[in-house]
């Protein structure tokens, strides 16, 4: 995979690589493979890797600092394993779920495997704690005004689309 990522991305053709570069602090970025369900610690963070529902293998994480938990889904479907570690998080302060698309869109999203308003109430029902704060991310950007409105309609307790340049404190 990182070959990929330095052959296709990171290759001074379309973006730095990243990895040649270094600052006052060392290298910009050091790439380090991770199996899928493993745990691994950046800094103070620990973060705990879940396998997702993605035409593209994609994870999920749950991260920790010690003192609160946040669960990412990542580019997702429908899935039940990331519902179930959440689910075990006994100081789970946040989750950010993905919503793609508007649910007239709702072939597309499952043929690409994401989610539209509609799944992600479903998606939502498998959580025991209906009391953790949920913040949507990854809504694509010409449907944004749609899948927010739609979202809104669902009147979903504890549910707010995620703002861009807004600092949050989990």
């Amino acid at each position: 995979m990182i070959d990929i990522l330095e052959r296709d991305l990171f290759n001074w053709a379309i973006y730095p690589r990243f990895s040649e570069l270094s600052n006052d602090y060392g290298q910009v970025v050091e790439y380090r493979e991770f199996e899928r369900g493993s745990s691994f610690g950046v800094k103070h963070l620990t973060f705990k890797s879940v396998a997702v529902n993605h035409k593209v293998s994609a994870n999920g994480y749950i991260i920790s600092d010690g003192k609160g938990s946040v669960a990412i889904t990542g580019d997702t479907a429908e899935t039940d394993e990331i519902w179930g570690l959440c689910n075990g998080v006994d100081d789970l302060r946040a989750i950010l779920v993905e919503c793609a698309f508007p649910d007239d869109l709702s072939e597309l999203a499952h043929v690409s495997d994401h989610l539209t308003p509609a799944s992600l109430k479903l998606e939502l029902a498998k959580l025991n704690d209906q009391t953790v704060p949920v913040f949507i991310v990854c809504i694509k950007p010409m449907y944004r005004e749609k899948v927010i409105e739609q979202i809104r309609g669902l009147a979903l307790a504890n549910v707010d689309i995620l703002e861009i340049g807004k600092v949050y404190d989990f």
